[in-house]
Protein backbone atom coordinates (compact mmCIF):
# COMPACT_ATOMS: atom_id res chain seq x y z
CA UNK A 1 0.00 0.00 0.00
CA UNK A 2 0.89 3.49 -0.90
CA UNK A 3 2.11 6.04 1.65
CA UNK A 4 0.21 9.00 2.19
CA UNK A 5 1.39 12.38 1.42
CA UNK A 6 0.15 15.53 3.26
CA UNK A 7 -0.56 18.27 0.98
CA UNK A 8 -1.71 21.87 1.80
CA UNK A 9 -3.66 24.49 -0.22
CA UNK A 10 -4.31 27.64 -0.30
CA UNK A 11 -7.80 28.45 -1.17
CA UNK A 12 -10.40 31.66 -2.22
CA UNK A 13 -14.20 31.85 -1.52
CA UNK A 14 -16.87 33.85 -1.24
CA UNK A 15 -19.07 33.00 1.33
CA UNK A 16 -22.45 34.31 0.29
CA UNK A 17 -24.14 31.06 -0.98
CA UNK A 18 -23.02 28.50 1.97
CA UNK A 19 -23.94 27.84 5.48
CA UNK A 20 -19.92 28.68 6.24
CA UNK A 21 -16.98 26.50 6.30
CA UNK A 22 -17.73 23.33 7.82
CA UNK A 23 -19.59 20.65 6.15
CA UNK A 24 -23.54 20.79 6.74
CA UNK A 25 -26.27 17.48 6.26
CA UNK A 26 -29.08 19.59 4.33
CA UNK A 27 -26.95 22.87 2.77
CA UNK A 28 -24.12 23.97 0.74
CA UNK A 29 -20.60 24.35 2.64
CA UNK A 30 -17.16 25.12 1.68
CA UNK A 31 -15.78 22.30 2.87
CA UNK A 32 -18.31 19.89 0.93
CA UNK A 33 -17.03 21.53 -2.12
CA UNK A 34 -13.69 21.62 -1.96
CA UNK A 35 -13.56 17.76 -0.56
CA UNK A 36 -16.07 16.53 -3.26
CA UNK A 37 -13.17 18.18 -6.08
CA UNK A 38 -10.39 17.14 -4.30
CA UNK A 39 -11.75 13.51 -4.00
CA UNK A 40 -12.37 13.18 -8.00
CA UNK A 41 -8.80 14.39 -8.45
CA UNK A 42 -7.45 12.22 -6.24
CA UNK A 43 -9.51 9.30 -6.74
CA UNK A 44 -10.24 8.47 -3.72
CA UNK A 45 -12.31 10.35 -1.19
CA UNK A 46 -10.82 13.10 0.97
CA UNK A 47 -11.35 14.54 4.05
CA UNK A 48 -9.26 18.70 4.67
CA UNK A 49 -8.22 19.89 7.79
CA UNK A 50 -8.85 23.81 7.89
CA UNK A 51 -7.09 26.76 9.91
CA UNK A 52 -10.10 27.71 10.83
CA UNK A 53 -13.62 27.49 9.99
CA UNK A 54 -15.86 30.85 9.13
CA UNK A 55 -19.36 31.23 9.68
CA UNK A 56 -21.91 31.97 7.01
CA UNK A 57 -21.51 34.31 4.35
CA UNK A 58 -17.80 35.08 5.61
CA UNK A 59 -15.50 35.18 2.62
CA UNK A 60 -11.61 34.16 2.55
CA UNK A 61 -8.42 35.84 0.80
CA UNK A 62 -6.48 32.51 2.14
CA UNK A 63 -7.82 29.65 3.89
CA UNK A 64 -5.32 27.18 4.48
CA UNK A 65 -6.35 23.77 4.41
CA UNK A 66 -4.72 20.31 5.03
CA UNK A 67 -5.32 16.62 3.08
CA UNK A 68 -3.72 13.36 3.42
CA UNK A 69 -3.30 11.34 -0.08
CA UNK A 70 -2.25 8.30 -1.19
CA UNK A 71 -1.99 10.41 -4.89
CA UNK A 72 0.86 11.15 -6.94
CA UNK A 73 0.24 14.48 -8.10
CA UNK A 74 2.28 17.33 -9.01
CA UNK A 75 1.79 20.67 -6.67
CA UNK A 76 0.92 22.55 -9.76
CA UNK A 77 -1.51 19.71 -11.31
CA UNK A 78 -3.69 19.65 -7.80
CA UNK A 79 -4.12 23.61 -8.35
CA UNK A 80 -5.26 22.93 -11.90
CA UNK A 81 -7.23 19.68 -11.30
CA UNK A 82 -9.36 20.80 -8.24
CA UNK A 83 -10.21 24.24 -9.98
CA UNK A 84 -11.34 22.58 -12.80
CA UNK A 85 -13.88 20.77 -10.23
CA UNK A 86 -15.43 23.91 -8.09
CA UNK A 87 -17.96 26.20 -8.45
CA UNK A 88 -17.19 29.63 -9.79
CA UNK A 89 -17.17 30.96 -5.95
CA UNK A 90 -14.49 28.98 -4.85
CA UNK A 91 -10.43 28.84 -6.14
CA UNK A 92 -7.47 27.00 -4.94
CA UNK A 93 -4.54 29.58 -5.16
CA UNK A 94 -1.94 27.23 -4.13
CA UNK A 95 -0.56 23.85 -3.59
CA UNK A 96 1.92 22.53 -1.42
CA UNK A 97 3.86 19.32 -0.34
CA UNK A 98 4.28 19.35 3.24
CA UNK A 99 6.00 17.19 5.86
CA UNK A 100 3.49 15.20 8.29
CA UNK A 101 4.18 16.98 11.00
CA UNK A 102 2.21 19.86 9.53
CA UNK A 103 -1.55 20.93 10.51
CA UNK A 104 -3.50 23.51 9.41
CA UNK A 105 -4.71 24.76 12.48
CA UNK A 106 -2.39 23.65 15.57
CA UNK A 107 0.83 24.66 12.83
CA UNK A 108 -0.43 28.32 12.58
CA UNK A 109 0.59 31.14 14.95
CA UNK A 110 -0.89 34.21 13.79
CA UNK A 111 -3.80 34.99 11.67
CA UNK A 112 -5.05 37.99 9.92
CA UNK A 113 -8.61 38.98 9.05
CA UNK A 114 -9.97 41.86 6.90
CA UNK A 115 -13.31 43.91 7.18
CA UNK A 116 -14.87 45.98 5.28
CA UNK A 117 -16.95 48.54 5.24
CA UNK A 118 -18.95 50.61 2.37
CA UNK A 119 -19.61 53.95 3.99
CA UNK A 120 -21.85 55.98 1.80
CA UNK A 121 -25.73 57.24 2.14
CA UNK A 122 -26.69 54.23 -0.79
CA UNK A 123 -26.39 50.84 -1.01
CA UNK A 124 -24.40 49.10 -3.30
CA UNK A 125 -25.69 46.95 -6.34
CA UNK A 126 -22.50 45.92 -6.82
CA UNK A 127 -20.50 44.88 -3.40
CA UNK A 128 -23.66 44.07 -1.40
CA UNK A 129 -22.50 40.70 -0.77
CA UNK A 130 -19.08 41.50 0.00
CA UNK A 131 -19.01 44.33 2.17
CA UNK A 132 -21.08 45.62 4.95
CA UNK A 133 -23.03 48.82 4.31
CA UNK A 134 -22.94 51.39 6.83
CA UNK A 135 -24.86 54.48 6.05
CA UNK A 136 -23.74 57.25 9.06
CA UNK A 137 -20.18 58.77 7.79
CA UNK A 138 -17.79 56.95 10.09
CA UNK A 139 -14.57 59.41 11.96
CA UNK A 140 -11.84 56.55 10.96
CA UNK A 141 -9.33 58.54 12.52
CA UNK A 142 -11.42 57.74 15.93
CA UNK A 143 -11.84 54.16 15.48
CA UNK A 144 -8.20 53.51 14.74
CA UNK A 145 -7.54 55.34 18.04
CA UNK A 146 -9.75 53.00 19.67
CA UNK A 147 -8.39 50.16 18.26
CA UNK A 148 -5.15 50.79 19.76
CA UNK A 149 -6.32 49.64 22.97
CA UNK A 150 -6.62 45.88 21.64
CA UNK A 151 -3.25 45.53 21.42
CA UNK A 152 -1.02 43.15 23.38
CA UNK A 153 -2.39 40.03 25.61
CA UNK A 154 -5.82 41.09 26.89
CA UNK A 155 -8.90 39.21 28.20
CA UNK A 156 -11.22 39.69 25.24
CA UNK A 157 -14.42 38.34 27.14
CA UNK A 158 -16.66 41.22 26.31
CA UNK A 159 -15.55 40.83 22.86
CA UNK A 160 -16.78 36.99 22.40
CA UNK A 161 -19.93 35.69 21.90
CA UNK A 162 -22.58 33.61 24.44
CA UNK A 163 -21.65 30.62 22.32
CA UNK A 164 -17.81 30.46 22.22
CA UNK A 165 -16.73 27.46 23.38
CA UNK A 166 -12.75 28.30 24.01
CA UNK A 167 -11.89 28.06 27.41
CA UNK A 168 -9.86 30.84 28.01
CA UNK A 169 -10.77 34.40 26.65
CA UNK A 170 -6.57 35.18 26.83
CA UNK A 171 -5.21 35.92 22.87
CA UNK A 172 -2.62 38.30 21.95
CA UNK A 173 -3.09 40.94 19.21
CA UNK A 174 -0.73 41.96 16.83
CA UNK A 175 -2.39 44.42 14.88
CA UNK A 176 -5.19 46.44 14.63
CA UNK A 177 -5.50 48.80 12.02
CA UNK A 178 -8.40 51.00 10.34
CA UNK A 179 -8.16 53.12 7.08
CA UNK A 180 -10.51 54.44 5.02
CA UNK A 181 -9.42 54.50 1.08
CA UNK A 182 -12.78 56.42 -0.36
CA UNK A 183 -16.18 55.08 0.74
CA UNK A 184 -14.47 52.13 2.15
CA UNK A 185 -13.56 51.99 5.65
CA UNK A 186 -11.05 48.80 5.65
CA UNK A 187 -10.63 47.34 9.15
CA UNK A 188 -7.25 44.83 9.68
CA UNK A 189 -7.00 42.63 12.81
CA UNK A 190 -4.44 40.33 13.36
CA UNK A 191 -3.74 37.92 16.40
CA UNK A 192 -2.63 34.60 17.65
CA UNK A 193 -6.20 33.31 17.23
CA UNK A 194 -9.51 34.44 17.67
CA UNK A 195 -12.63 33.80 19.74
CA UNK A 196 -16.21 32.79 18.43
CA UNK A 197 -17.21 36.12 16.57
CA UNK A 198 -13.99 38.35 18.20
CA UNK A 199 -13.62 40.67 14.73
CA UNK A 200 -17.09 41.10 14.22
CA UNK A 201 -17.64 42.14 17.91
CA UNK A 202 -14.66 44.28 17.56
CA UNK A 203 -16.14 46.20 14.42
CA UNK A 204 -19.69 46.82 15.95
CA UNK A 205 -17.58 48.20 18.69
CA UNK A 206 -15.45 50.19 16.63
CA UNK A 207 -18.72 51.46 14.73
CA UNK A 208 -20.15 52.26 17.37
CA UNK A 209 -17.07 55.09 18.21
CA UNK A 210 -17.16 55.80 14.93
CA UNK A 211 -20.75 56.98 14.30
CA UNK A 212 -20.39 59.09 17.55
CA UNK A 213 -22.50 56.65 19.49
CA UNK A 214 -19.71 55.90 22.12
CA UNK A 215 -16.43 57.35 23.04
CA UNK A 216 -12.46 56.47 21.90
CA UNK A 217 -12.54 55.07 25.10
CA UNK A 218 -14.54 52.54 25.43
CA UNK A 219 -12.64 49.72 23.93
CA UNK A 220 -10.40 50.13 27.08
CA UNK A 221 -13.44 50.53 29.29
CA UNK A 222 -14.95 46.83 27.32
CA UNK A 223 -11.54 44.97 28.08
CA UNK A 224 -11.55 45.39 31.88
CA UNK A 225 -15.32 44.65 32.13
CA UNK A 226 -14.83 40.93 30.35
CA UNK A 227 -18.85 41.21 29.93
CA UNK A 228 -20.17 41.12 26.31
CA UNK A 229 -23.34 42.05 27.81
CA UNK A 230 -22.22 45.70 27.99
CA UNK A 231 -20.36 45.59 24.35
CA UNK A 232 -22.22 46.49 21.07
CA UNK A 233 -24.03 44.68 18.19
CA UNK A 234 -22.17 41.70 16.23
CA UNK A 235 -21.07 43.39 12.24
CA UNK A 236 -22.54 41.50 9.44
CA UNK A 237 -21.03 38.56 8.27
CA UNK A 238 -20.23 39.34 4.73
CA UNK A 239 -17.86 42.20 5.48
CA UNK A 240 -15.39 40.01 6.88
CA UNK A 241 -12.11 38.20 5.38
CA UNK A 242 -9.86 35.73 6.66
CA UNK A 243 -7.12 37.16 4.90
CA UNK A 244 -4.14 35.00 6.02
CA UNK A 245 -2.93 32.30 8.40
CA UNK A 246 0.85 32.59 9.27
CA UNK A 247 3.48 29.60 9.97
CA UNK A 248 6.31 29.14 10.71
CA UNK A 249 9.18 29.25 7.40
CA UNK A 250 10.60 25.70 7.55
CA UNK A 251 7.54 24.56 6.20
CA UNK A 252 8.20 26.73 3.39
CA UNK A 253 4.36 27.76 2.21
CA UNK A 254 4.16 30.62 -0.09
CA UNK A 255 4.19 33.95 0.99
CA UNK A 256 1.41 35.80 1.39
CA UNK A 257 1.55 39.25 -0.76
CA UNK A 258 -1.15 41.09 0.70
CA UNK A 259 -0.81 40.88 4.35
CA UNK A 260 2.33 39.84 5.48
CA UNK A 261 2.49 43.41 8.30
CA UNK A 262 3.14 40.74 11.33
CA UNK A 263 5.70 42.74 13.92
CA UNK A 264 9.12 41.07 13.68
CA UNK A 265 9.53 41.00 17.54
CA UNK A 266 6.28 38.76 18.10
CA UNK A 267 6.42 35.81 19.56
CA UNK A 268 5.37 33.70 17.33
CA UNK A 269 4.48 30.45 19.80
CA UNK A 270 2.97 32.01 22.61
Amino acid sequence: MSENTRIALGVEYLGARYSGWQRQTHSLSVQAELESALSKIANHQVTITCAGRTDAGVNAYEQVVHFDTVARRKDDAWVLGVNSQLPDDIRVLWAKTVTPDFHARYSAYARYYRYLIYNRTVRSALNYQQACWYYPLLAEDLMHYAAQHLLGHHDFTSFRAAACQSHSAMRAMYVVDVIRQGDYVIIDVCANAFLYHMVRNIVGVLMAIGSGKQSPDWTLQLLAAKNRSQAGLTAPAQGLYLAGVYYPEHFGLPKHSLFNRLPSDIKRYD
